[in-house]
C-alpha cells in the first residue's frame, strides 16, 4: 500500500463513518448497536492506517517524513497552499493517540449511549470530529491545521450540547464555541502576521528559515503571542479556561475524547509544531511557561472542593494543560509532547471511569452521594485506582516520568525560573490532594449510597477500554525515561532521541544530584499531601466539617471558582449585550433603518412622478421627443 492511499484511508474512513451514520439519524434508540459499530469500525480501519505509518518511521531505513500531495489548494498572487498531509515524528505521535484513544472510546460509548434516543447522530458527531483532528494534526501549513483547527470546535459544539433539549447543556455548547471563537480571532491574527512576514505558511517553508532572536516586540513576537492566544482559547488556559468545565455538559465519553485526550492538546501541538519559531521569540516563550503555570495551580485549586466527579477531572484537565505550557514555554518542547501522551492515557481512563461510576450510580454525579463503591465497582474501581496513581506521579506510573521532566526543565533551563518550578510543585501538591479526594469520597470509606439505587459494574463493551487504558497508564511513560534513572539501567531515552530531528529543546544545566532532588521533592510533597487527603476524606469527616465552618468564607470562594464566571458576566456579558442592544436601537434603528426608509421614499416619489409622463399620449410623447432634440441642439451651439 503506498503511503499516499494510506493517509487517505486514515483520513476518509472517519468521514465515511459520519456520512453512513448521518443517513441513521432519524432511527429509534434500537439503531444504537448498528450506529456505534460503523464508528468504531471506521475508526478502528483509521488507526491501523496510522499505526502502519507510524512503523514506517520505525523501519531500519525509515524516511523522516511520509508525505501525500493531494491538489493545489489555494494559489492567489504569492499565496500558495496545497491540500498535502504529512507524518513526521510529531504527527506520527498524533495520530496514534488521537486513533487509538479515539477506537476505545467509541468502543466504550456502544455501552455508554445505549439507551440514548439519538445513538447514530452522536456517533457520527464522534467521527466527524476524529476527521477533523486529523486534518488539524497532518496538514502541512497553517491554513490546513486553521481549517481542522475550527472543525473540531464545531464538533465540540455539536457534542457538548448534543442534549441541546436542556438549557444548561445548550448555554454550555453555545459558551465554548462563542470563547473558542475569542481565540481564533487571535489564531488568524498571527496567521496573517506569519503570511505578512515569511510569504508561506507551509511547515516545511518556514522552518527552513533563520531565526534570529528577537530580544524586543517585532512582528514575530506578536505574532507568536496572537498564536498563543489561539491556543488559550482551544486549550483552556487563563484567561479563557472558562468554557471546559461547562463542557462537561456533554457525554462523559466526549468528555474523554475531546476534553481530556485530543482537542484540548490542540494548542501545545502547534507550539511544538512551530517550535523553531517560538524559540525566537522569548517574550512569548515567558509568557506561556507564566500562563502555564498559573493555570496548573489555579485550576488545582478550583479542584479541591468540587462535587461533581466530572467537574473536578474538569479543572484537573485544565491544570494538567498548565504543565504542558510550562513545559513548552521553558523550551522543553518534549517534554511538553511526552506529558500530552500520557495525559491522554490517564485522563481518558478517568473521564471513561467517571462514566462508568456515573453509569453504574444511574446517572448520579455527586462524590458526596458516593462512597464504598470499590466492592461494587471492582473493575472500574482497579482501573480508576491506575489512573489515580499515574495523575499524582508515582513513581513507575506514567505522569511521574512526563510531569518531573517537565519540573526538572524548569528548574534547570536558562528560559526557565525557580519560582516557575515552585508552582509546579505546588500544583503538584493541590493534583495529589484533590485526586485522593475524589479516590476517597468515590470508592472508599463508609457508602452514602442511596438505599434506593442498585449500583452494578458496567458492561465489559465499557470496562475493556477501562483496563486497556490502565495498562497504558502504567507503561506508557517507560518510553521517556529519564536519562538520569535510564543510566543506572542502561536505559536510553527512546522519547528524546525520537523528536530529536525536529525538536530542539533549550538545554538544562544542572547537575544528576540537582535533578534527583528535584524529583524527590515533588514525589514527597504529592504522597504528604495525597496521605492528608486520604486521612481527612476517610477518617476525620467530622473536623473536615468543623474546618468549614471556621473558613467558611475561603470556601466558599473556591469552592464557586473564585467568582470567576460571575466577575465575566459583570464585566464583559452584561456590557457586551448592552452596548449590542444600543447599536440595534440607536445606529440601526435610528441611523441605518430610517436612512435606508428615506432612501424608499424618496425612490417611490421620483417614480410615482415619472410615472405621470407615462399615459400613453402619443402627441404628449412627440412632445417630448421635440423637446429633447432642441435641448441637444442647445448644448451643440452653446458649445
Amino acid at each position: 500500500m503506498t503511503d499516499k492511499f494510506l493517509i487517505a484511508t486514515m483520513l476518509l474512513s472517519p468521514l465515511i463513518g459520519f456520512l453512513i451514520n448521518g443517513l441513521l439519524v432519524n432511527y429509534n434508540n434500537k439503531s444504537y448497536l448498528r450506529s456505534g459499530i460503523v464508528a468504531t469500525v471506521a475508526a478502528a480501519i483509521s488507526f491501523l492506517a496510522a499505526a502502519t505509518l507510524f512503523l514506517k518511521l520505525l523501519g531500519v531505513s525509515a524516511p523522516e517524513v511520509v508525505k501525500a500531495h493531494f491538489f493545489e489548494w489555494i494559489n492567489v498572487g504569492q499565496f500558495k497552499a496545497n491540500a498535502a498531509f504529512v507524518v513526521d515524528h510529531i504527527s506520527g505521535i498524533m495520530i496514534l493517540i488521537i486513533t487509538g484513544v479515539g477506537t476505545l472510546i467509541h468502543l466504550y460509548s456502544i455501552g455508554y449511549m445505549s439507551h440514548d434516543e439519538k445513538p447514530a447522530k452522536y456517533f457520527s458527531y464522534l467521527n466527524l470530529f476524529l476527521f477533523n483532528m486529523l486534518i488539524l494534526v497532518l496538514g502541512d501549513n497553517l491554513l490546513l491545521l486553521f481549517v481542522g483547527w475550527e472543525g473540531v470546535g464545531l464538533c465540540s459544539y455539536l457534542l457538548i450540547g448534543f442534549w441541546f433539549t436542556d438549557s444548561e447543556k445548550a448555554k454550555a455548547g453555545m459558551k465554548a464555541f462563542v470563547v473558542n471563537r475569542i481565540g481564533d480571532a487571535g489564531f488568524i491574527l498571527g496567521l496573517f502576521l506569519i503570511f505578512i512576514l515569511f510569504k508561506t505558511v507551509e511547515f516545511e517553508e518556514l522552518a527552513k528559515l533563520t531565526y534570529a532572536p528577537e530580544l524586543g516586540w517585532g512582528l514575530l513576537t506578536f505574532a507568536t503571542m496572537f498564536l498563543f492566544i489561539g491556543a488559550t482559547g482551544k486549550s483552556a488556559q487563563i484567561p479563557l479556561y472558562v468554557w471546559l468545565p461547562d463542557a462537561m455538559a456533554g457525554p462523559t465519553p466526549v468528555s474523554a475524547l475531546i476534553h481530556a485526550a485530543t482537542m484540548v492538546t490542540a494548542g501545545v501541538y502547534m507550539i511544538v509544531r512551530l517550535n523553531f519559531m517560538f524559540m525566537a521569540t522569548p517574550n512569548t516563550m515567558m509568557l506561556i511557561a507564566t500562563i502555564g503555570a498559573l493555570t496548573a495551580v489555579f485550576a488545582a485549586s478550583i479542584g479541591l472542593f468540587q462535587n461533581d466527579i466530572k467537574k473536578i477531572l474538569a479543572y484537573s484537565t485544565v491544570s494538567q494543560l498548565g504543565y504542558m505550557f510550562l513545559g513548552v514555554g521553558v523550551g522543553a518542547f518534549k517534554a511538553g509532547m511526552f506529558h500530552l501522551m500520557t495525559h491522554a492515557f490517564f485522563k481518558a481512563l478517568m473521564f471513561l471511569g467517571a462514566g462508568s461510576v456515573i453509569h453504574g450510580m444511574h446517572e448520579e454525579q455527586d462524590v458526596r452521594k458516593m462512597g464504598g463503591l470499590s466492592k461494587k465497582m471492582p473493575i472500574t474501581y482497579l482501573t480508576f485506582l491506575f489512573g489515580w496513581l499515574a495523575i499524582i506521579g508515582t513513581p513507575l506510573f506514567s505522569g511521574f516520568f512526563s510531569k518531573d521532566e517537565i519540573l526538572w526543565k524548569t528548574f534547570a533551563s536558562p528560559m526557565g525560573s525557580k519560582f516557575l518550578w515552585f508552582l509546579g510543585v505546588l500544583g503538584a501538591a493541590l493534583t495529589a490532594f484533590y485526586m485522593t479526594r475524589l479516590m476517597a469520597l468515590t470508592f472508599w470509606g463508609k457508602s452514602r449510597v442511596d438505599k434506593s439505587v442498585h449500583v452494578h459494574e458496567s458492561p465489559i463493551v465499557m470496562t475493556l477500554p477501562l483496563v486497556i487504558l490502565a495498562v497504558l497508564s502504567l507503561i506508557g511513560g517507560w518510553v521517556g525515561i529519564p536519562e538520569v534513572i535510564g543510566h543506572i539501567f542502561s536505559i536510553p531515552n527512546g522519547w528524546e532521541h525520537w523528536l530529536s530531528k525536529q525538536v530542539v529543546d533549550a538545554a538544562a544545566h544542572g547537575s544528576h544530584l540537582e535533578e534527583w532532588l528535584t524529583m524527590a521533592t515533588s514525589v514527597i510533597l504529592a504522597g504528604c499531601s495525597a496521605y492528608c487527603a486520604y486521612f481527612i476524606y476517610t477518617k476525620k469527616a467530622d473536623a473536615l466539617e468543623k474546618l468549614k465552618n471556621q473558613y467558611g468564607k475561603i470556601y466558599n470562594i473556591i469552592s464557586n471558582k473564585y467568582y470567576i464566571d460571575e466577575l465575566y458576566q459583570k464585566t464583559i456579558v452584561v456590557p457586551l449585550v448592552l452596548l449590542s442592544k444600543w447599536f440595534w436601537s440607536f445606529v440601526d434603528v435610528k441611523i441605518v433603518d430610517r436612512t435606508t426608509y428615506l432612501l424608499a421614499d424618496i425612490v417611490r416619489g421620483a417614480g410615482s412622478s415619472l410615472r405621470l409622463m407615462v399615459n400613453g399620449n402619443v402627441q404628449q410623447y412627440a412632445l417630448y421627443i421635440v423637446a429633447g432634440m432642441v435641448a441637444v441642439l442647445v448644448v451643440i451651439l452653446t458649445r
